[in-house]
């Protein structure tokens, strides 16, 4: 009897944890077609390259900034030039831009969850 209560209180505990879970954390694939981790806890988050060219590198932070949306830096791997950037996720769809002069010149790209 104590066995199953035990087992069912940790079954709860491992599924109310991923439903915590900030939907910006997890493993993304680039439109370079990278594989990028994000983890972090409570309102910081930082992005790392798992897979490509850059595999290893550290290319951004994000601090919670609103519902599903987040503010920070991020680092182009190629040119390793940083740049203030802005995150929203709807879904499995992860939206990053990357901006220079105060916001006057913007790239973005589109990020897809695995």
């Amino acid at each position: 009897m104590f066995r199953k209560i035990s087992m069912a209180l940790a079954a709860t505990l491992i599924m109310a944890g991923t439903a915590w879970a900030d939907p910006i954390e997890g493993n993304w694939k680039t439109q370079a077609g990278s594989t990028a981790a994000i983890a972090g806890g409570g309102d910081a988050f930082s992005i790392t390259l798992k897979s490509g060219k850059f595999a290893g590198k550290r290319i951004g932070s994000f601090k919670v900034s609103g519902a599903n949306k987040y503010t920070g830096t991020i680092t182009d791997p190629e040119t390793d030039k940083t740049y203030s950037g802005k995150a929203s996720v709807s879904g499995a769809s992860l939206k990053m831009s990357g901006c220079v002069l105060g916001g006057l010149i913007c790239r973005g790209q589109t990020w897809h969850k695995l």
